[in-house]
């Protein structure tokens, strides 16, 4: 991966984190897990996921970044990830500005385009990143757009920032996907869709992730995963409580993808 910020990288992605702390992160999946358990899992996501970022950077021209809070984390984040992955302080009040800032923050770097990403699709592949990537270095304006199973978007990268499409949405519902396609859609933006995968939330999630990592299930058929070593070591070794064991175990339908996001993604 080249060094954070190097004009030789086309774009930068940031990856949205949080510093793990028991009670203040990845709080949907307690339970069935407890605080200390679920901050774990944060952490182990995190690393899964800057892991697959390194690996899309040894095909495309990507640097990576996490664009992180709160204010002063960043001991935690230097302690977890590889050096050569750069850390943006970005933390506001507003998701939207967040998300406005972190690409602001790698546009300013020289990069050409600029991605945000989710710390929570530990098992997201790497080739949905270089996907993103390559689409973007093609002439002209557009984004690109990979939406989740539950309403929102594991991924958005662009090759210029538009405030338009993180206004007036209602973050961390179901239609967060469905407003901001309406936004690129009123802006004239071209949008290329990526697959839709899913977040590691809650107890259902948490589940779909134990299945596919500990139990071969793959969660889409043409596509290989990530191999989230570090989910999949820690899942382990939670299951080894027996009642935690028998509440992943039970058979999880793959969470239903909304018709509209469907119809987009096969155009």
């Amino acid at each position: 991966m080249p060094r954070s910020g190097e004009q030789s990288s086309f774009c930068g992605i940031a990856i949205m984190a949080k510093a793990s702390r028991a009670g203040a992160t990845k709080t949907r999946l307690s339970p069935p897990l407890s605080l200390e358990e679920a901050a774990l899992c944060n952490t182990a996501f995190l690393k899964d996921v800057t892991d697959n970022l390194v690996r899309a950077s040894r095909e495309a021209s990507v640097s990576g970044y996490v664009a992180y809070g709160p204010v002063g984390g960043e001991g935690f984040f230097r302690a977890h990830l590889p050096a050569e992955i750069g850390l943006l302080e970005v933390w506001y009040p507003d998701l939207g500005l967040c998300l406005i800032r972190a690409l602001e923050a790698q546009f300013a770097r020289g990069h050409e385009a600029a991605c945000v990403l989710n710390s929570d699709s530990p098992t997201l592949p790497p080739a949905l990143l270089i996907e993103a990537v390559r689409v973007l270095q093609a002439p002209g304006d557009r984004i690109v757009f990979g939406p989740s199973t539950d309403g929102g978007y594991y991924l958005l990268a662009c090759k210029r920032v538009h405030h338009r499409l993180f206004e007036d949405i209602a973050w961390s519902t179901e239609v967060v996907a469905h407003q901001t396609l309406e936004r690129a859609v009123e802006l004239g933006l071209p949008v290329h869709m990526l697959p839709v995968w899913y977040d590691v939330d809650d107890a259902t999630s948490l589940r779909i992730v134990s299945q596919e990592l500990l139990d071969g299930i793959p969660f889409h058929r043409r596509l290989t995963s990530g191999p989230a070593r570090n989910t999949a070591d820690l899942l382990r070794r939670l299951l080894q409580d027996d009642a935690l064991r028998a509440q992943l175990s039970s058979p999880t339908a793959v969470p239903p993808i909304r018709a509209f996001l469907s119809a987009l993604a096969a155009r």
